[in-house]
C-alpha cells in the first residue's frame, strides 16, 4: 500500500485517480480549496484536507504532504485570470515541488499537457498564453529537482468514458484523451520506475496503458 497525496483533489482527473488508487488499496489524501467539495472527494475513498495551496508557503505544504510516498499535482487555476494562473499553475506548483523535497517525499507526478515546453508557440495575445507559460516554468523547475519525477502530457481532454488504451511517442500529434484515462496513466506511472525522469505525451490509441508504459523500458 502506498500513501499518495493529490493536490487539486476535486478535479475530474483527480477524482478518477483517487477512485483507482483507493480501489487498489492505496491510502489517498486529497487537498482541496473549497470545504464544500469534501463530500465529493470522500466518496472516492480519499481523505479530504482543506488547504488552498495558492496561499500556503512551502513549509506549510511540506507539513501537509510529509509522510506520504508520492505527490500528484492535478491542480489548476482553471484559466480566465492570468494572475491566478501564474499563482497556481506556476508558483504554487513550484512551491509544492520544493515542499516535497523538504518533506522527503521523493516521488512526484505532474499532470501537464502535450504541448508544454518553453517554446510552446502560443502567442501572447492568446488567452492560453499564461497557462502555457506557467506550465512550461513549472515543468522546467521539476526537471531541475532531485525528485523522482514524471510529467504527464495528455492531449486535449474530454469527458468521454476511458478506453484504457493510449498512444505515446516523441513525435505525437495532438489528439484527444478522456480524463479517466489520464487518471489511469497517473496511477500506472506511480508503480513504474521506468517512467521516472520522463515526459510522457499521449493520446487515445490502440495500446493498453500498462503495455504502452512498459514499452518505455525498451527505448
Amino acid at each position: 500500500m502506498a500513501r499518495v497525496v493529490i493536490i487539486g483533489g476535486h478535479g475530474k482527473i483527480a477524482q478518477h485517480l483517487a477512485r483507482i488508487l483507493t480501489g487498489r488499496g492505496d491510502d489517498v489524501t486529497a487537498l482541496i480549496r473549497n470545504p464544500a467539495h469534501a463530500a465529493d472527494v470522500e466518496a472516492t475513498g480519499a481523505s479530504a484536507v482543506v488547504a488552498d495551496v495558492e496561499t500556503l508557503d512551502t513549509d506549510r505544504i511540506a507539513e501537509l504532504i510529509r509522510g506520504h510516498d508520492a505527490v500528484v499535482w492535478s491542480a489548476g487555476a482553471g484559466g480566465g485570470n492570468p494572475a491566478r494562473t501564474y499563482a497556481v499553475d506556476r508558483d504554487a506548483a513550484i512551491r509544492s515541488m520544493d515542499a516535497a523535497a523538504r518533506a522527503g517525499v521523493d516521488r512526484y507526478v505532474m499532470v501537464s499537457y502535450l504541448g508544454a515546453r518553453a517554446d510552446h508557440g502560443v502567442p501572447p495575445d492568446n488567452s492560453f498564453f499564461a497557462y502555457a507559460e506557467a506550465k512550461a516554468a513549472a515543468d522546467d523547475h521539476l526537471r531541475g529537482t532531485a525528485l523522482s519525477w514524471t510529467i504527464l502530457g495528455p492531449s486535449t481532454l474530454t469527458l468521454d468514458a476511458g478506453t484504457g488504451r493510449i498512444e505515446t511517442g516523441p513525435d505525437l500529434e495532438s489528439g484527444t484523451v478522456p480524463r479517466e484515462d489520464v487518471a489511469r496513466v497517473a496511477a500506472e506511472v506511480l508503480v513504474r520506475p521506468v517512467t521516472i525522469s520522463r515526459f510522457i505525451g499521449f493520446n487515445t490509441g490502440d495500446t493498453p496503458i500498462d503495455a504502452a508504459l512498459d514499452s518505455l523500458a525498451r527505448e
